[in-house]
């Protein structure tokens, strides 16, 4: 069944089933796959991305309930987002795995909070898991953002 998506601002047509979740439409279909597969539970965080501006977890969201909502994905920041800059900045990644889900979870609420307290990162950050624990710095890259940090 042929489904249209508006991924990355751009629409494009996905031949799966409605209930096939949007991480695997993404990855397999359309070759995006900085959007990691972590649990397959919406648990870990690793295939976030954003559905009009918001955090989804993809591994668990059907393509029927995207409807004509945008989605972002890691490709979609274009690789010169704030959030990725600073991430390079702070040397945050360590195996990088769940660095996607991670920066897409950070993007989004630093779009509605530019300047978050300590307890809105920990709430925005707190479905992410980074098996390396690069918590402290993915925080300090957050607060280097929300501080005007060299772009």
């Amino acid at each position: 069944m042929a489904t249209t998506l508006d991924i990355n601002g751009k629409a494009v047509t996905a031949q799966a089933a409605p209930d096939t979740p949007l991480l695997w439409v993404l990855r397999d279909e359309l070759g995006l796959t900085g959007t990691k597969f972590g649990c397959g539970m919406a648990q870990c965080g690793a295939c976030t991305v954003h559905l009009d501006g918001q955090p989804i977890r993809s591994c668990v969201t059907p393509i029927a309930a995207v409807g004509a909502g945008k989605i972002t994905t890691i490709e979609g920041l274009g690789g010169a987002h704030p959030v990725q800059a600073a991430w390079v900045r702070h040397d945050v990644p360590q195996c990088g795995y769940c660095q996607s889900g991670q920066i897409m979870s950070a993007a989004a609420l630093l779009a509605e909070k530019p300047k978050p307290s300590d307890e809105d990162i920990d709430s925005a950050m707190a479905g992410n898991i980074c098996r390396c624990g690069a918590y402290q710095r993915i925080r300090a890259a957050i607060k280097d953002v929300a501080e005007g940090g060299a772009q």
